[in-house]
């Protein structure tokens, strides 16, 4: 897939780089309404490229935020999705959630540790999400994003050497479990290859108890503790600030994200719908 249209003029519209290599905002399109094809190959050639693209100034509902994601590919309806009005791929993302999620699954990590992608625990995770806002606090609140090719890219080669080859679980059976639903422990390599782009990605979960087969219990925790302090550099990051009526678009598949939590009590939401992917041979 090309990536030139972003240098046309003939979709309408702006894409303004963030960092060097992840974030871009686009203007010059209404969410709310059909987009074009020329607007479609444009926008998903952007995330591709960039990892993560933001969108300012956006008055959606939850139907339209959905209609929006559902251009680029069959929409995928998370087991712990609490449905809303109908539109069953709606997730809300809300602060008290997260509380108890928390004390359920995440008690395993130190604040400022849930460096995760969507979905990791299934065995054809999710390719892209749409994550808008509903209701923000004042200050405070951000969402990172690293770029999780450069974060391979820019490992020691000796480091590099010794991932190649390894895989990792993501276990998420705790919160399936508390809604009912089933789902066998899966492994991905620790090092996959992008299918659309062919660039090597460094991809672990750290929200599901991540550990690396193959080596010893104490190598795994090292080689955890090297990839988590690779994700924390600033130079690999996007920071994004929310303000009302924003709406975010990534592929899952190329970049890992951790939600700020230094917002206190506030009742924080947002709406994230998942776009699904097509399993291929070279997945399983």
């Amino acid at each position: 897939m090309s990536t030139d249209i972003l240098a046309r003029n003939d979709h309408g519209l702006a894409f303004t780089r963030l960092q060097p290599t992840i974030g871009a905002e686009v203007s010059g399109i209404d969410l709310s309404a059909p987009i074009t094809p020329l607007q479609r190959e444009a926008i998903r050639a952007a995330v591709l490229r960039y990892k993560v693209i933001f969108f300012r100034d956006q008055v959606l509902t939850d139907a339209q935020q959905a209609a929006f994601a559902g251009q680029f590919g069959p929409l995928y309806t998370h087991p712990t999705t609490r449905h809303n009005a109908g539109i069953t791929p709606i997730h809300a993302i809300a602060a008290e959630d997260l509380k108890h999620a928390g004390d359920r699954y995440l008690d395993h990590l130190d604040k400022g540790e849930a460096y995760h992608t969507d979905t990791s625990w299934r065995l054809v995770p999710t390719w892209g999400a749409v994550l808008r806002d509903v209701r923000l606090p004042e200050v405070g609140g951000d969402t990172i994003w690293v770029d999780a090719h450069l974060a391979w890219k820019s490992l020691p080669e000796a480091l590099q050497a010794r991932l190649e080859g390894l895989h990792v679980t993501h276990n998420f059976l705790g919160a399936l479990k508390a809604v009912g639903h089933e789902y066998p422990i899966v492994a991905h390599p620790v090092v996959r290859t992008h299918r659309e782009t062919g660039e090597k990605i460094l991809w672990v979960n750290f929200s599901q108890q991540p550990q690396i087969l193959g080596v010893e219990l104490a190598e795994s925790r090292e080689l955890l503790a090297q990839i988590l302090q690779q994700y924390k550099r600033p130079e690999l990051q996007v920071r994004f600030s929310w303000r009302p009526n924003s709406v975010a678009f990534w592929d899952n598949r190329a970049a890992v994200h951790y939600a700020v939590r230094n917002y206190g009590d506030f009742p924080r939401e947002l709406h994230r719908v998942l776009i699904a992917d097509e399993p291929l041979w070279s997945d399983l």
